[in-house]
């Protein structure tokens, strides 16, 4: 904790160096600024972090369904016929190809399996369902090529993840092979718990958490939306899940990897430590997150079957 102001802070010097630079690019009340200013202020955030790009690995812009966009990534070795389908963050508000091409480029390179990420549409311009329907329709046109798909996200791309996952169960769409949730947000009930004990962890708030979820707008039941309303988690596939401890989104992770184990998933949950909210950024720059993204490549093997 920091003794002054109570506000719970890790105490890795990378990560805390991390959230330094990230407060630099986007503000703490980034929400109270405008749409587009947000998406400028996120979009140079994540160039922030960009790193070069692995050795041989090509990229694809192409449109699935007919109007999605999409980018292929191919890494210099492929080991399986298995795909990764990513779907990246950004409180559903921000985020595109371009904000999550380094972590994709170095997601496919290190599981040696294609990567398929999804340019969803964004709130408020287009409320929900919107973003789950396409990243649902990308889904069904992947697994109609018969390739077994692994599923991926992080934050608000983790809850598209998880509930485009619990749609193709409930319409028995088969070929996934796992689940990749990080950091994600699944519809905790903003009171307690983490989103009590990390109101106001660095990274992202719980009041932020309240806005994104209003700017949404989807049915506050809806299992789709927010996945831990779902009240039958059987049959689902294999999970890797992994939250950071400095969050507000903390439980919804522990609350999902737990029950879904209690369903008879196999499901291995990770926390990491000393991370804050999108860790994945300062995987070159923070030990803890370095760690955290080697776990997470191993576990997206095990998913993939190449580990």
């Amino acid at each position: 904790m920091d003794s002054k102001t109570s506000r719970p802070m890790p105490t890795e010097p990378g990560i805390l160096a991390f959230h330094e630079r990230c407060e630099a690019f986007y503000p703490a009340d980034a929400v109270n600024a405008s749409t587009e200013q947000q998406r400028q202020w996120y979009d140079a955030l994540c160039a922030e972090f960009d790193a070069p790009s692995p050795a041989g690995l090509t990229r694809q812009d192409e449109r699935l369904v007919g109007r999605i966009p999409v980018r292929r990534y191919r890494p210099a070795e492929i080991a399986t016929e298995a795909r990764i389908f990513y779907i990246h963050g950004g409180g559903f508000v921000v985020g595109s190809l371009e904000s999550h091409d380094a972590i994709c480029a170095e997601l496919a390179h290190g599981a040696r399996a294609e990567l398929v990420s999804v340019d969803y549409r964004l709130a408020p311009e287009h409320a929900w369902p919107a973003a789950f329907d396409d990243c649902y329709d990308v889904l069904r046109s992947l697994l109609a090529g018969g390739r077994p798909l692994v599923v991926a996200g992080d934050s608000a791309g983790g809850n598209l993840a998880a509930g485009i996952v619990l749609k193709a169960k409930a319409d028995g769409l088969p070929g996934i092979v796992g689940q990749v949730l990080i950091y994600p947000g699944l519809g905790g009930d903003l009171v307690s718990g983490s989103y009590a004990e990390m109101a106001e962890a660095p990274g992202l708030s719980t009041m932020d958490v309240a806005y994104y979820r209003a700017v949404l707008q989807a049915p506050p039941e809806d299992a789709f939306a927010y996945p831990l309303k779902a009240t039958d988690l059987a049959g689902l596939p294999p999970a890797y899940i992994t939250g950071a401890y400095f969050d507000p989104l903390r439980d919804d992770a522990r609350a999902y990897a737990a029950r879904l184990a209690q369903a008879g998933i196999d499901v291995t949950y990770r926390e990491e430590p000393q991370m804050i909210h999108a860790w994945l950024r300062a995987r070159h720059m923070s030990p803890g997150a370095r760690e955290g993204f080697r776990h997470l490549l191993d576990g997206v093997a095990r998913l993939l079957g190449t580990a």
